[in-house]
């Protein structure tokens, strides 16, 4: 089967839809040795070219969807190598055949909290693109007193150098004395915007986690540094949020077990069972690289280990994720 060559390209996360047009109107795509043109389909076995670089791609007929919450502690950076050697947050990711992580937004080397990743490039381009709307949720820890009037001035919103901001919502979440945790929300992702907000009120942020993207929470199980795949509910949540329509579960033998059991998920009573050699299977392809020894990394379709049940406790809105941070020493100011 072939497929429009602007989305092939989206989709490897090397630019947007639209920004591939551009590169294709340009020359700067090539297929099969030849200068391809906007309107061109792509086939599967095609040799696909950008500035003479070879690109690695799966045609939507042959891509599995899939997405990745991953806890990013303090010291990662976001970006995909670092000239000074410092650690990455797709260090610890798995492998990919044939396709790549794509980050969705960025978060600040001293931030910590929610980061999510998807082999689909025009997916991670919708959910950042400030068009969706998307929100992004924080607890931020403000150093001084927030009064009731510059609550009401950030949600209303200030003038900061690259232009208006403000807060969709703020509320708080407990604390004592100076140091008081708030809950914040923004529908963009221009650089420290959170922390600039509050600078603006001559507040300092001395801690930032992100606790929310869209309709993601931050998995409560999920410790600093390890990550979960999520299910398809949560795929299709985000899916909807951007106004993609979900894929089925996939072809072929493993397409066909994935949807058993996601039927038998959805309705165990009505579904046909599924044994354990069929999940074990679909276990297995989900994992494309094992664990390392140290056992950072929950593996997909898990939701908890001895480790976790001991360490975790129920998180409320009222701090849940904070304890977790005072109980790891983790979590410094920083946003996207």
């Amino acid at each position: 089967m072939s497929e429009k060559l602007q989305k092939v390209l989206a989709r490897t996360g090397l630019g947007s839809r639209r920004h591939m047009e551009q590169a294709i109107l340009d020359g700067r795509v090539s297929v099969n040795g030849s200068v391809a043109s906007l309107g061109d389909r792509i086939e599967a076995d095609a040799e696909l070219r950008l500035d003479g670089r070879l690109v690695h791609f799966t045609v939507e007929s042959e891509l599995r969807r899939r997405v990745i919450a991953y806890y990013k502690p303090e010291g990662e950076i976001c970006s995909r190598s670092d000239p000074e050697g410092r650690p990455t947050v797709f260090d610890r990711l798995p492998r990919l055949n044939g396709e790549r992580w794509v980050m969705v937004g960025r978060l600040d080397i001293n931030s910590t909290g929610l980061l999510l990743f998807t082999n689909d490039g025009e997916f991670a381009n919708r959910l950042m693109h400030p068009s969706s709307g998307i929100e992004r949720e924080y607890a931020v820890r403000v150093m001084g007193v927030v009064t009731p009037e510059i609550q009401r001035t950030l949600c209303e919103g200030v003038e900061l150098e690259d232009g208006p901001a403000k807060f969709e919502s703020m509320s708080e979440l407990g604390g004592e004395g100076f140091n008081r945790w708030w809950q914040v929300v923004v529908k963009e992702g221009r650089n420290r915007e959170v922390r600039r907000l509050f600078e603006s009120q001559e507040l300092k942020v001395s801690r930032l986690l992100r606790t929310r993207y869209g309709t993601q929470q931050l998995p409560r199980e999920l410790r600093t540094g390890r990550w979960i795949e999520l299910d398809k509910p949560d795929i299709d949540a985000l899916l909807g949020a951007v106004e993609l329509r979900p894929r089925r579960g996939g072809t072929g033998l493993f397409g066909l077990a994935k949807r058993r059991i996601d039927k038998q998920r959805e309705n165990p009573l009505k579904a046909r069972p599924v044994d354990s050699r069929t999940r074990r299977k679909v276990a297995a392809a989900n994992t494309d690289a094992p664990a390392p020894r140290s056992g950072r990394i929950i593996r997909p379709g898990s939701t908890s280990t001895p480790a976790l049940a001991r360490d975790s406790q129920p998180a409320s809105r009222k701090g849940g994720y904070l304890r977790q941070q005072r109980r790891d020493g983790r979590g410094q100011d920083g946003e996207e």
